[in-house]
């Protein structure tokens, strides 16, 4: 430092083109695959998603990775597709291999990630934004993809530990008729052994009425029971869950996919430099950042760090470099 100190500007200019980090241009080109399937129609008012959520995420990573990379001679690059199929999106994935990508982020369900994994070998490396099966860490794990979307377990482990504090331990659980909702329920009930809350009632919502005009009259009776501390509902696509507060039998807060829900991102994260990312977020996509969006974000944004201080695009290296204790993830 004393050494800089001592030396004219233009020297300084001289010995940070000669920084190894420099020597040579480093083009990094990151896929991102979107695949999200129309639910159907669904029997009450939800607000959807926004058709571009995830991408919006993927692409403010990758100008907060060019940021530092024009630095390093690092040029970040994203190729998006969004697909309209399973075939579709496979297809694009194909594509891409042969042009030589070998950095995928993708959003889609399990099915079609397993499928992806499974196609793409130990030299491609693929992080999953979007798919929050629990088999996707247990029997469905594969060593090439990486996962920034929590699991339906870390999310009903966060609920379960917030119940716990609140010691509201007497739980009911309403669970819906798809194999999304069954997951979601599975989660629940071992989260709620671990934190060693009571499902006081376990009932299946096996109704296919319309709730818009009868919640008041269906929900207090579906929701009888001596006593409870909170109503959990497992509807994951929203077919019920939103009439379910303030409808029930007992006057207790809901939680789970309705009421207060745990999720990846909101709006109103603000510590740990989150204000200045939600900033940069509203400017680029002129709406809040939601939990697809940071998913996306944090893996590109985890693939930048990597490259920046590894200087090589290598899957292997990146994935050694994320497992290890050097990886931070600055907002």
């Amino acid at each position: 430092m004393s050494f800089l100190s001592r030396t004219a500007a233009t020297s300084l200019i001289t010995l940070a083109a000669a920084s190894p980090l420099q020597a040579e241009n480093l083009d990094v080109r990151i896929g991102y695959l979107q695949w999200v399937p129309d639910q159907g129609p669904v029997l009450s008012n939800v607000i959807p998603e926004p058709e571009d959520a995830g991408l919006r995420g993927a692409e403010l990573a990758i100008n907060d990775n060019s940021t530092t990379g024009k630095f390093l001679g690092q040029t970040y690059s994203l190729q998006s597709e969004v697909a309209d199929s399973e075939e579709a999106a496979i297809a694009a994935f194909d594509a891409m291999r042969e042009n030589g990508f070998d950095l995928f982020v993708v959003n889609a369900p399990a099915s079609t990630l397993i499928a992806l994994t499974e196609k793409a070998g130990d030299n491609i490396l693929i992080f999953n934004a979007g798919a929050k099966d629990d088999a996707l860490r247990t029997g469905q794990c594969h060593v090439n993809l990486l996962h920034t979307m929590p699991s339906y377990s870390m999310l009903t482990d966060a609920l379960g530990q917030w119940l716990n504090q609140r010691r509201w331990d007497e739980v009911f659980l309403i669970t819906g008729p798809t194999e999304a909702d069954k997951g979601w329920a599975d989660a629940f009930r071992r989260s709620a052994k671990r934190f060693g809350l009571e499902i006081v009632e376990d009932k299946p919502w096996t109704f296919d009425a319309d709730l818009r005009r009868t919640a008041s009259k269906e929900l207090p009776l579906f929701t009888q029971a001596s006593d409870y501390d909170a109503v959990v509902v497992a509807d994951v696509r929203g077919d019920f869950g939103e009439y379910v507060p303030f409808n029930t039998w007992l006057p207790r807060p809901v939680v789970g996919t309705q009421g207060m829900s745990p999720v990846t991102w909101h709006r109103v994260v603000e510590s740990w430099g989150a204000a200045q990312l939600q900033n940069r977020f509203r400017e680029l996509a002129g709406r809040d950042m939601n939990s697809e969006d940071y998913a996306a974000w944090t893996a590109v944004r985890s693939i930048g760090t990597a490259i920046t201080d590894l200087n090589s695009a290598s899957p292997a290296e990146i994935r050694n470099y994320l497992f290890s204790d050097k990886f931070q993830l600055a907002a």
